[in-house]
């Protein structure tokens, strides 16, 4: 199914209200995708995803009617998601010992004076089709799914699903300038880890595939 934008997903949501039987086969798969991709980085495995995903559409219909505002539909959607996602790593057999803090992974740099500065290559150099290669999208996905979970949440929802600020804050319980920090650091964390693959030997996507299946 082709993405949809905010109109047409405000748009599917008032049809779904309104009873119209060939609105909910779209809007289940639509949401499925976008709600099995938040929750496989959110969980770090497919058969968690897949349930959280199966959770969470079965939660969105049976409380449908409470929605008051269709503007408001992924939002909604995915503050569902969020707390499914959060019950399923509470229980789940792949859920991690232990998660490695943000600091591990930021990009930083001691200065003669004993001072510490973020430090970020510059990618302005480089083409546009090594950017899209699928080894990087991995990478990429790898990348936040080792962000801390309070740092991955708000990537995935600021920068995967393009909720605002203001959405993500209500989503995650949060205040807005709490988001935008954690935005901000998930952002250089992950930028590091993709400057370190790009300027990495050809052999290391493959050693991250072996260690990763």
């Amino acid at each position: 199914m082709e993405p949809l934008d905010r109109e047409q997903e405000v748009e599917l949501a008032r049809r779904l209200i309104a009873g119209e039987p060939e609105s909910f086969e779209r809007f289940v798969q639509y949401f499925r995708s976008k709600v099995f991709q938040y929750s496989w980085l959110m969980c770090g495995h497919r058969e968690d995803a897949e349930e959280v995903a199966q959770e969470t559409l079965l939660k969105v219909f049976e409380s449908f009617s409470q929605i008051r505002e269709p503007e408001r539909v992924r939002p909604w959607v995915f503050r569902i998601a969020k707390n499914a996602c959060l019950m399923k790593r509470r229980k789940s057999k792949f859920a991690p010992a232990a998660e490695l803090s943000l600091d591990q992974l930021m990009p930083v740099r001691t200065n003669a004076d004993g001072g510490v500065r973020i430090e970020i290559a510059d990618w302005s150099a480089l083409p546009d089709d090594l950017l899209l290669q699928t080894e990087l999208r991995d990478t990429l996905a790898a990348a936040i799914g080792e962000l801390p979970e309070a740092y991955r949440s708000v990537m995935l929802l600021r920068d995967l699903e393009d909720l605002s600020t203001q959405e993500t804050a209500q989503i995650l319980d949060l205040t807005e300038d709490v988001v935008k920090t954690r935005l901000h650091r998930a952002r250089l964390a992950v930028r590091q880890k993709l400057d370190q693959q790009l300027r990495s030997p050809r052999s290391a996507p493959a050693e991250m595939s072996k260690q990763g299946g």
